[in-house]
């Protein structure tokens, strides 16, 4: 196993990457940003991937969805990505849930993080209200066109910082997807190692008028 994680242990030693083995994880969304978080953390180390999605591959999201190939066409989304996660990586224990978030919160899986993958503003509000009862912090992550934002929610309530509405989003080109995600892994796998990192900050990505990437932050009231 030492071998496998070498780069990593030369981050932060052997004893950080054997912790990691204790720690449990649930990714809600099994398409573009879950696809990217599973292969992005699903060779980390981390004991235990649980994979939530009721949704089948469809080719219009191939192109944003790298863990699916047109052969995948049909099949369960989160069964898919568990796959995966354990053909390349056999110290990684993964689970999939054919199934939608509400289904998943009532069988009672403790975890020590929540990582947001979905789509939709309500569903996003339902992690929030089941991570505060569980004392269990989430991160969020959204991607629309050729923006993004993350946050690692604590005690910041999501509603309080998000207007709960219905619509329906704009393209997605594909790297800002994998590159979302990207920043969703790098403050999990920060969180689960020990590592500092800043809770209740909301950071927006995004591409101008004249293509220049403008990163902004904003601290979110907390309870």
């Amino acid at each position: 196993m030492m071998k496998y994680f070498h780069r990593q242990i030369q981050l932060w030693g052997e004893e950080t990457q054997i912790q990691l083995k204790s720690k449990k994880i649930v990714i809600v969304g099994s398409g573009g940003l879950g696809s990217s978080l599973a292969f992005a953390l699903g060779a980390s180390g981390i004991g235990e991937v649980h994979m939530i999605d009721f949704d089948e591959v469809s080719i219009h999201n191939i192109h944003r969805q790298i863990a699916f190939k047109l052969c995948d066409e049909g099949k369960n989304k989160a069964v898919l990505n568990a796959e995966l996660i354990k053909q390349r990586c056999p110290y990684v224990e993964a689970f999939a849930y054919d199934c939608d978030f509400k289904t998943w919160s009532q069988k009672n899986i403790d975890v020590d993080l929540i990582i947001d993958a979905t789509d939709n503003l309500p569903t996003r509000a339902k992690i929030d209200l089941y991570a505060k009862s569980k004392n269990t912090p989430w991160v969020y992550g959204s991607v629309e066109a050729f923006h993004g934002q993350v946050c690692f929610f604590d005690k910041s309530l999501f509603e309080d910082a998000f207007k709960i509405t219905s619509q329906v989003p704009d393209g997605i080109a594909a790297p800002i997807v994998m590159h979302i995600a990207s920043l969703q892994a790098n403050l999990a796998l920060r969180y689960l190692a020990g590592l500092s990192i800043k809770k209740d900050i909301l950071y927006y990505l995004f591409f101008n008028e004249d293509g220049e990437m403008i990163s902004q932050k904003f601290g979110l009231p907390k309870v």
